[in-house]
């Protein structure tokens, strides 16, 4: 191997850098060019695909670049999903907290933004779905209540019941592009964006899910 000059000298290498030094820190970036200075500075400056690999190899500082740098992004999203900031907090932090157990399944370090977008979508959806369920607990206000006979009641809340489970039941990614849409309120192309498909793909699995749901509560009519 070719030895490493100093002062920003750069050369080729053909193994990961991930040596530490006493202040210095090695790190190859997306081109595959190794350089020398502070660590942190290096590190604030490194690739998404820089960060994800020495992540994956467990060096804390580079995942705490990585919160840096997306977690306004994710916040964002979160915030569109579920139209509440504190709730949007602890799904950002839950999603950090997931990344970091599941950063040896990611197999394309730059696709790292992506990635991440998808897994704090993931955590909205779930607490999306807990709101709707608690809501089909109680589907009527105190009004519409009192206006209801007991029967009616009744058969609202098993039609409630039916179509959680006819959405539990649907494939991906119709379950999964049916969330985004309908509770969500995502285009196509941020869906795509989200879950890493062509908005055509979108199109395609919200059209079925419609069908199927469609097909399914054909009973509740």
């Amino acid at each position: 191997m070719k030895k490493l000059l100093r002062h920003g000298l750069r050369v080729r290498s053909e193994r990961r850098a991930s040596l530490w030094r006493r202040h210095d820190l090695r790190l190859r970036d997306g081109d595959g060019i190794i350089g020398s200075a502070s660590s942190a500075a290096l590190l604030r400056e490194a690739s998404d695909s820089t960060l994800a690999g020495r992540a994956i190899d467990g060096d804390t500082a580079a995942f705490e670049v990585i919160v840096r740098r997306h977690s306004g992004l994710m916040r964002a999203h979160a915030i569109r999903l579920l139209g509440s900031n504190s709730e949007s907090d602890d799904v950002v932090q839950e999603a950090f907290i997931a990344a970091w157990q599941q950063l040896p399944e990611l197999r394309n370090p730059a696709a790292l933004k992506s990635w991440l977008m998808r897994i704090v979508s993931f955590g909205c959806m779930d607490r999306i779905r807990a709101r709707r369920d608690a809501a089909n607990i109680d589907d009527h206000d105190v009004a519409d209540a009192e206006a209801l006979t007991p029967e009616a009641v009744v058969t609202a809340a098993s039609r409630n019941q039916a179509l959680a489970l006819v959405l539990k039941k649907l494939p991906p990614p119709q379950g999964q592009v049916w969330e985004l849409k309908q509770s969500g309120g995502l285009s196509y192309e941020e869906i795509g964006e989200v879950l890493g498909l062509p908005p055509s793909t979108v199109r395609g699995a919200l059209s079925r899910a419609r069908k199927t749901i469609i097909q399914e509560m054909e009973v509740w009519r």
